[in-house]
């Protein structure tokens, strides 16, 4: 059984059969026939199911709001602002693929010649617990608009979201079998990815689950697109505005808890402004509410887990015994639930958990340093590479840094990183390869077919 537990409360809020081998194979064959038809669709009717579907979200947002909040523990505002962001890049993708994906001419020697884009088949997404609507509609959106058919391995303590998205695809009017979620735990997917039906995997999720499910695929030459951990650095500079960078970096490492990728997570000040940031930091660090994520003015709910929490907690114990400093928080409440005190930790340095890993939640680690070349070389000292941030007042400069200097999928000026479905999303190094959103993340699961006319 697949047991979703309230994180909140550590009580069992429903138990999911896991599916047989044959209901998956059986679901595997009506996803991949009805595939066989929707590939003969034109742009008009896919975009305007994909409307539809972004209308069942709005209309069904507090349901599954709440749907959300309650099986990994987000605070019920910024579930609210997820399902919101899922109809966006459905209307997004909606209005723009069939642009994506026009045939392009190239000039040649021939009489004519032309790229042109083509459906791959049947897309499986292997997907995470943290944005449990986001990562699949920004998967799912410009998969179905390019002509694929989608099939999701959810998380397991989120099997209630993964149906719901199920159901919302269908009640949009897409064919019943386009979109199918299948409950298996992750050690039971070898096959699944190994299925002649199954075309190409995304995964968002941890290093060794991206490297274990890529060496599968990979085992029979499929492609995939991983979107991994990370350990965003956000360089201050001396010139920075400290109030907007100390309420941004707040604000950027305790959104859904800590529980992100491109969390802000490591904090690099230059000393000369070293210690007022700290302070302003920390100042709005202890700002930020934590309980019940169903309570509208709370920031921060619980952790996705105890187990997950417990991880975290031991991190933190490691850091300050290699060295680390405890600023504020650093302590497991008492009661229920899987909350973890929004957490600072300063003198943090090479060797430490706060250093080298990812810490996945509400933990900043506070790094000074001399100047903004032995800044930019920190930054760059990880294995990962998905977000990044600069402050400071001049954007020349700052643009130049983010543009050249730092290893990252992205680098933001002046705010926290984000995603957007009008902008390529996705890392280098540890952190993954391949692109979600804009145009070129349509175009990562289709043929692209060279025609030529003599």
């Amino acid at each position: 059984m697949l047991k979703s537990i309230n994180p909140a409360n550590g009580k069992l809020i429903h138990s999911y059969p896991e599916m047989t081998i044959g209901e998956v194979i059986k679901i595997l064959q009506l996803v991949n026939d009805s595939f066989n038809e929707w590939k003969g669709t034109d742009f008009k009717e896919r975009a305007q199911l994909m409307l539809n579907a972004a209308n069942v979200l709005r209309n069904q947002s507090e349901e599954l709001s709440k749907l959300m909040t309650l099986e990994m523990g987000k605070p019920i505002v910024q579930s609210r602002a997820e399902i919101e962001k899922c109809a966006w890049v459905c209307e997004y993708y909606a209005k723009n693929a069939e642009k994506f994906l026009e045939d392009e001419i190239v000039e040649t020697d021939a009489k004519r010649s032309f790229v042109t884009y083509q459906a791959l088949g049947v897309v499986l997404a292997v997907m995470p617990w943290n944005f449990p609507f986001w990562q699949v509609f920004r998967f799912a959106a410009p998969g179905l608009m390019a002509g694929n058919a989608g099939l999701l391995k959810h998380s397991s303590n989120v099997s209630g979201c993964a149906l719901a998205i199920e159901e919302i695809f269908r009640k949009a009017g897409f064919p019943e079998n386009l979109f199918r979620t299948i409950l298996l735990p992750s050690s039971k997917m070898g096959d699944v990815i190994k299925s002649k039906i199954v075309k190409a995997v995304t995964l968002t999720g941890s290093v060794p689950a991206g490297k274990a499910v890529a060496s599968t695929a990979g085992s029979v030459l499929k492609k995939t697109v991983l979107e991994l951990g990370g350990s965003d650095p956000y360089i201050i500079l001396e010139d920075a505005d400290l109030q907007l960078a100390a309420e941004n970096c707040a604000s950027a490492r305790l959104i859904n808890g800590g529980q992100s990728c491109i969390a802000a997570k490591r904090f690099i000040v230059v000393e000369k402004i070293y210690d007022e940031f700290e302070r302003l930091f920390v100042k709005n660090m202890q700002n930020k509410k934590m309980g019940d994520p169903f309570n509208e003015t709370n920031d921060v709910g619980p952790q996705a887990s105890e187990a997950l929490r417990d991880e975290l907690h031991n991190q933190v114990l490691q850091s300050i015994k290699k060295g680390a400093k405890l600023l504020v928080g650093g302590k497991i409440p008492e009661g229920d639930g899987a909350y973890y005190s929004p957490t600072v930790l300063s003198n943090v340095s090479k060797g430490m958990p706060a250093y080298d890993q990812e810490l996945f939640g509400p933990v900043a680690a506070l790094l000074k340093v001399k100047d903004e070349q032995e800044a930019i070389k920190i930054a760059n000292d990880s294995v990962f590479g998905l977000g990044a941030a600069v402050f400071t007042k001049d954007e020349k400069s700052g643009e130049m840094i983010a543009k050249e200097k730092i290893i990252a999928g992205s680098c933001f000026v002046n705010t926290f990183v984000k995603s957007d479905p009008r902008l390529p999303f996705g890392g280098v190094n540890e952190s993954g390869y391949g692109r979600e959103l804009s145009y070129l993340g349509i175009r990562e699961f289709v043929n692209i077919k060279t025609v030529y006319i003599k």
